[in-house]
């Protein structure tokens, strides 16, 4: 794994992000803890970030990961078999078939999206109450397309990560084998950065070292009432 962000599985082509929707937190329920929405366009470090989020004592909720375990889920896979067949074999997903087949078909991942988000936002939600039940204050959610799925709108204050276009590219090359117009191609798939940019609580610039960011993502801390100086 890349210190920049998560890669794709080898040199194959990953699922798409969940842009989980709205309706991933009720507008009726009352907010239990402050939510912190964490966004990056690819190769930005968003991940690497959640990390060090993690290591300062924030609980961050994963919408990646919780995709990936609703995926694994046999009744899921049944679905996605019956929608899309051959995409599982003995039981276990092919993630890049499955990629392969809804990238470039709306109606299809429309059909994938449909399959897996309410068991995403479900999990989510759930995580995000054991959180409120420990006593948390504070919960980061982590999830790649937050503007896109409009979720930001659910959110006490939004993280973005960001980093030049081209140091974005390489990342991904280095990590992943993808060609510079298939980064390119799923990172037209977003939102532009500026975009997300201008609709950021706080912008962590992620164009140095680790160092760099560490100091970053305190600043970004302070400046949500998250950490203290000393």
């Amino acid at each position: 794994m890349s210190p920049a962000d998560r890669p794709p599985a080898g040199s194959v082509p990953s699922l798409p992000a969940p842009s989980l929707s709205a309706t991933a937190v009720s507008p009726t329920t009352p907010t239990p803890v402050r939510r912190i929405g964490l966004t990056g366009s690819i190769g930005a470090g968003k991940s690497t970030v959640a990390a060090l989020l993690r290591a300062r004592g924030l609980t961050v909720l994963d919408a990646d990961e919780q995709a990936r375990l609703v995926t694994q889920d046999p009744g899921v896979l049944a679905l996605l078999d019956a929608r899309f067949p051959g995409v599982v074999a003995h039981g276990t997903l092919d993630r890049a078939a499955l990629a392969e087949r809804v990238f470039s078909d709306p109606a299809a991942l429309a059909d994938l999206n449909a399959i897996t988000h309410p068991r995403v936002r479900a999990r989510m939600a759930a995580l995000e109450e054991q959180a409120a039940a420990r006593g948390e204050r504070t919960v980061v959610q982590d999830v790649p397309l937050l503007f896109e799925g409009s979720l930001h709108t659910q959110m006490d204050a939004v993280i973005v990560v960001d980093a030049p276009l081209a140091l974005r590219v390489k990342r991904v090359m280095e990590r992943s084998g993808l060609s510079e117009p298939e980064i390119l191609a799923r990172d037209a798939r977003q939102l532009p950065a500026d975009q997300k940019r201008e609709q950021a609580t706080v912008i962590i610039e992620n164009s140095g070292d680790l160092a760099h960011l560490e100091a970053q993502v305190d600043a970004a801390l302070r400046q949500l009432g998250l950490m203290v100086d000393g």
